[in-house]
């Protein structure tokens, strides 16, 4: 096939790359999982769409070109042999585009309407966060991310799910294990066998939930639409996804309202603004910083010129702080008027699924630990910043309260 000429640039050697993308060629993944929002700034900025040799792929950083890539699945697929996810949990709806993806998906995506999801995990999201808070509230002290968003997120995502035969430290492992090879593909690295191990047992779980006569859940549901194999694939991602997204979720925006004392107090004086800071926290720091597409064909983005088989990865990261939607973009304003435009979730056809679930635990979690916590700050012995390429949030989050003598 001859290809038409394009009238942007696109780098075809290490030199080239230098001298169209030079931001991007001095880009590093070390830089974009330390501290990435001074880089993703400069290339906003000036390389909109640029080629990072680090990453042998394009990064989008402007948030109407990441649009343009989200919203136009017949030209940037998920449905590629590279994507890390599927490399590790085979294919899913995460992994899948046009119609295998709509089957893939529609069989889980009742319980997830808007309308649904306060009737269906309210009262359960509520009881667990009070178990988990009154387990820590004598000791004044504690690490929230592992202690409370961590175990939250697990025992939401499997009462969901209705997972049976497992524990939430199960659970927790087979996350933590799968997350952990993702990442490694991502970066380039070898994964190692404990991510495939994990969701063997997951599988396993999954086998025992649906052949169980006498349960009656998502996964039993999703059985009489998909094989057996197709369901473990698709309990896989939502686990992963909706751990992943809640933990991140309220780790982060605990963080942020912790950091900014007079945002802390608005919301203490009106915890009607709690909804306004999960928002304005997941534009701030969205826990999942990027998400990847494959070009199918050759096509022009903004001043890059594309080519069929290349890499895209659109940076939320990015997108999120453009000074074109939002105004003063780094600073946290939990009343600013177009957070909702955040595009933390994603957007179009693979637009998280569970998102109005992750965003009602996330509020109920802060509501519940500043009534409950009094006195809530973070340990300044032990200061805590988002981290990571592809996932972001402390790797700790300790805190201190007061406890009544």
């Amino acid at each position: 096939m001859t290809r038409e000429p394009f009238p942007f640039p696109r780098p075809d050697s290490a030199m080239s790359s230098v001298e169209t993308f030079p931001l991007g060629a001095s880009t590093t993944l070390a830089e974009l999982a330390r501290d990435p929002h001074p880089r993703l700034a400069l290339l906003r900025a000036h390389e909109p769409v640029s080629w990072l040799p680090e990453l042998n792929g394009w990064l989008v950083t402007r948030r109407d070109l990441g649009l343009d890539v989200m919203r136009d699945s017949a030209t940037f697929t998920v449905d590629d042999p590279r994507f890390t996810t599927a490399q590790v949990v085979g294919p899913s709806m995460l992994s899948l585009d046009g119609a295998a993806h709509a089957r893939h998906r529609e069989p889980f995506a009742a319980p997830f309407r808007p309308r649904k999801v306060h009737d269906n995990f309210a009262a359960f999201i509520e009881r667990e966060t009070d178990r988990l808070i009154t387990a820590l509230e004598p000791g004044g002290a504690a690490e929230l991310r592992r202690a409370f968003a961590g175990p939250l997120a697990v025992a939401v995502v499997t009462d969901a799910l209705g997972l049976v035969g497992t524990t939430t430290d199960t659970v927790l492992s087979w996350y933590d294990a799968i997350v952990r090879s993702v990442s490694d593909i991502t970066e380039g690295l070898t994964a190692g066998p404990a991510g495939p191990a994990a969701y063997a047992q997951l599988r396993a779980a999954v086998e025992a939930t649906v052949a169980d006569p006498h349960a009656s859940s998502l996964l039993v549901a999703a059985a009489g639409q998909l094989d057996v194999p197709e369901v473990a694939s698709n309990a896989a991602v939502l686990m992963f996804g909706g751990i992943e997204t809640t933990e991140a979720m309220i780790t982060n925006a605990l963080l942020h309202l912790l950091q900014n004392p007079d945002q802390l107090a608005l919301v203490q004086a009106d915890s009607g603004l709690l909804d306004g800071a999960v928002e304005e926290s997941l534009r701030l720091e969205p826990g999942a910083a990027v998400v990847d597409r494959y070009a199918t064909r050759d096509t022009v983005l903004g001043p890059a010129a594309i080519r069929r088989g290349d890499l895209v990865s659109v940076s939320l990261t990015g997108a999120n702080r453009d000074p074109a939607v939002f105004a003063e973009p780094d600073r946290f304003d939990i009343r600013r008027a177009e957070a909702r435009l955040q595009l933390a979730f994603a957007h179009g056809p693979h637009h998280c699924l569970a998102a109005h679930l992750a965003r009602l635990e996330a509020r109920i979690a802060l509501q519940r630990l500043l009534e409950r916590l009094p006195g809530l700050r973070l340990d300044p012995q032990q200061p805590a910043a988002p981290h990571g390429l592809v996932f972001r949030k402390p790797a700790a989050l300790h805190v201190r309260w007061d406890v009544p003598a």
